[in-house]
């Protein structure tokens, strides 16, 4: 243990460092958007020559930038040539769409310019793919010919409704109005701001349910002349396209929700890393950005306020492992994405070692209703310590798929029954809260309610409240296997049991599904244990869950498979 304590100081050390020689530059001539740039223009992925470029540039080893490159979708060697993308997700996969997806694409492409993509935010219809800088998913691939002719996008439609209170599904009275009190804002104190987001008792919305008051209050304590407030957009949990409803239809909410946070704690620059995956909400993002600035609520000294705030879109690469704000953090620095041992926080040593506060999208769009209203009335909403709204995505195996909002405390079966229509075909399971939250089955239905209580307490976890369902006729055996598959390929390797673990785990499932092979459960729980308590980051350390409570529920169909 001592030497592993020296060594990730070591690796905490170089990292620090590298990121050191990145800030030089900063977001102004940033070392990840040119590794984009440069892959674009060659075809998917980055020359040797731009690799010594950059070297150069960057004061940066060619083995440093390699690392980087190697390690992205849409960077490494292998997506050179790609012209069309078949979503690969969770969603996609239980629906069964996208074998023929494949083979009717395959019409139109060579088998090498066909690769894959982690959820484009399509679980509402399936048949999801990209092409062309645009995502397409149901009925398109019908219109594929049409498509390549003209590049023409095709919009999708899904329900957004609202249950109870409204914070983030309002109807936006327009941009001039939604910040007529900006400036009053930015003169308040922002300890009172602050003293509001305590009272109001706003949780993170990515999955862990942390106190957002808390990070900005870190942050603000923590001396610095520069600091940065992080939207993380690149949490791409197969299943949840909350984010993507939030960037393309709401993005103000975001932007105004981030500019008051970067007040509170003392910060001056936005940033938004959002998935490549998403290409309408980034466009829509920066045309928002765009209106904001013409309006004059960016860039120094605010409406007379003192106040200095502005953004930077960073396009990510394709990488799941980003949604950890600590990985994501090293990718704006032009870093393999690997996850950092705290602390130090990243409220303390952020985003080229300056204090930062990371956030996703959801938590960041309800700040501004907390101001507006006061903390008490955004705390009155809800049950418990589960305070406000929450955002669901119901997939396509429902009757009325999309995204709701909810009082926190609804009962799911509300929530299925009356708001989704209820399924369309019969469902055994449904995995909740991405792929690390937990597969529970329909009879544990009526034990829950979007909380993250009553989710924790018995044995899941809440996270994005996506839901994708398993039908009855889907194996839970192939499902565990692609979560292995999922964690194994997503894996920044930076721990051994998150790593190899995972690794190891879809071997042992894929041969059990191959062979008369059959696992040794004590074996399998040992595994599961280990990457459990001794993976730095919720990857490795959340994977057990929902194969847990598939070997909890599911006993009778997954017992051919152990021993």
């Amino acid at each position: 243990m001592a030497r592993y304590g020296v060594l990730a100081t070591s690796i905490n050390a170089m990292s620090k460092n590298l990121g050191e020689l990145s800030g030089r530059k900063g977001l102004t001539e940033n070392l990840f958007e040119e590794l984009g740039i440069k892959a674009v223009r060659n075809g998917g992925t980055v020359a040797k020559d731009d690799i010594a470029e950059l070297k150069t540039e960057y004061l940066l080893g060619a083995a440093n930038i390699y690392g980087t490159v190697s390690f992205y979708d849409f960077l490494r060697p292998e997506n050179q040539g790609k012209k069309v993308y078949v979503c690969n997700g969770s969603a996609c996969l239980t629906a069964g769409t996208q074998p023929n997806l494949h083979h009717e694409l395959g019409k139109h492409f060579e088998a090498d310019e066909i690769g894959e993509m982690c959820c484009l935010g399509r679980c509402h219809e399936n048949k999801a793919f990209s092409y062309n800088g645009l995502n397409y998913s149901g009925a398109a691939i019908d219109d594929m010919a049409d498509i390549k002719a003209s590049k023409k996008a095709v919009a999708d439609h899904y329900h957004v409704a609202c249950s109870g209170t409204q914070v983030l599904t309002g109807a936006f009275p327009g941009a001039a109005t939604y910040y007529s009190d900006i400036a009053d804002i930015l003169r308040t104190a922002s300890d009172a701001l602050l003293a509001e987001l305590k009272t109001s008792g706003l949780r993170g919305r990515g999955g862990a349910g942390f106190p957002i008051a808390f990070k900005l209050e870190s942050c603000k304590n923590t001396p610095g002349t520069q600091k940065y407030i992080v939207c993380n957009a690149d949490e791409g949990d197969p299943g949840a396209y909350s984010d993507r409803y939030l960037l393309e239809q709401q993005p103000h909410l975001v932007l105004k929700g981030m500019m008051i946070a970067g007040y509170i704690a003392g910060a001056n620059m936005g940033v938004l890393y959002i998935r490549a995956e998403y290409p309408e909400a980034i466009a829509i993002t920066q045309a928002a950005i765009d209106e904001l600035r013409a309006l004059g609520w960016l860039g120094n000294d605010i409406g007379g306020t003192g106040v200095d705030f502005d953004f930077k879109i960073i396009r990510a690469q394709g990488a799941y492992i980003c949604g950890e704000e600590t990985a994501l953090l090293s990718s704006i620095e032009g870093q393999r994405p690997e996850v950092r041992v705290r602390p130090p926080y990243p409220t303390q040593h952020g985003l080229f070692n300056k204090p930062t506060v990371v956030n996703n999208v959801e938590t960041l769009a309800c700040i501004p209703y907390v101001v507006k209203h006061g903390g008490y009335a955004f705390a009155a909403v809800g049950r418990g310590r589960s305070t406000g709204t929450k955002l669901v995505s119901l997939d396509g195996f429902f009757n009325r798929p999309g995204i709701y909002e909810v009082d926190m405390g609804t009962p799911l079966r509300f929530v299925f029954a009356e708001l989704g229509g209820g399924f369309r075909t019969e469902i055994k399971a449904m995995h909740i809260g991405g792929p690390l939250g937990g597969l529970v089955p329909t009879s544990k239905i009526d034990d829950l309610s979007i909380d993250f209580e009553t989710f924790a307490q018995n044995g899941f976890l809440l996270g994005h409240a996506s839901v994708v369902c398993l039908p009855a006729g889907f194996p839970i055996i192939n499902y565990i296997e692609h979560l292995f598959q999922f964690t194994a390929h997503e894996s920044c390797g930076k721990c051994f049991p998150c790593r190899l673990g995972s690794t190891r785990g879809y071997e042992l499932v894929h041969k059990s599904l191959t062979s008369d092979y059959t696992i040794d459960k004590e074996l399998f729980t040992d595994l599961l244990t280990t990457m459990e308590i001794g993976s730095l980051c919720a990857l490795g350390g959340g994977l057990p869950l929902p194969v847990k409570n598939a070997l909890k529920y599911f006993e009778n169909e997954l017992s051919p498979y152990f021993s």
